[in-house]
């Protein structure tokens, strides 16, 4: 009998994991049909995505059979990537205050009370 490679997992963890995947997406769905507004709407939206992301990662790639060194491989890249967006977006916001504080128009001119301009 030939040696099988790699590791089988039954049917019934996929099922799961789709029907997870379903149910995670239903609530996303209802987040518009309830009309939540503002961050509440987002949170829950980016909640639900991330939800969904590490589930597919974790199953579907494996990634919950697999070693540390692979697992690092790679959620510590998107790990970094996910603090420089937020560094840029920090910065973005001072350069957008910053340029309003600096470009924008000087108040109009007072002009001097004894001096008369023609």
């Amino acid at each position: 009998m030939a040696h099988a490679e790699g590791q089988q997992h039954p049917i019934s963890v996929y099922l799961w994991i789709w029907g997870l995947l379903f149910v995670l997406s239903t609530f996303s769905y209802l987040v518009d049909y309830f009309h939540f507004q503002g961050y509440l709407r987002w949170s829950l939206i980016i909640a639900f995505m991330l939800l969904k992301a590490g589930l597919i990662v974790a199953v579907f790639m494996h990634m919950a059979w697999e070693r540390l060194a692979m697992v690092y491989a790679i959620l510590v890249p998107t790990g970094a990537l996910m603090v420089l967006i937020g560094l840029m977006s920090l910065e973005g916001g001072y350069t957008f205050l910053t340029r309003g504080t600096y470009f924008s128009p000087s108040p109009a001119v007072v002009e001097h009370p004894v001096v008369k301009h023609n």
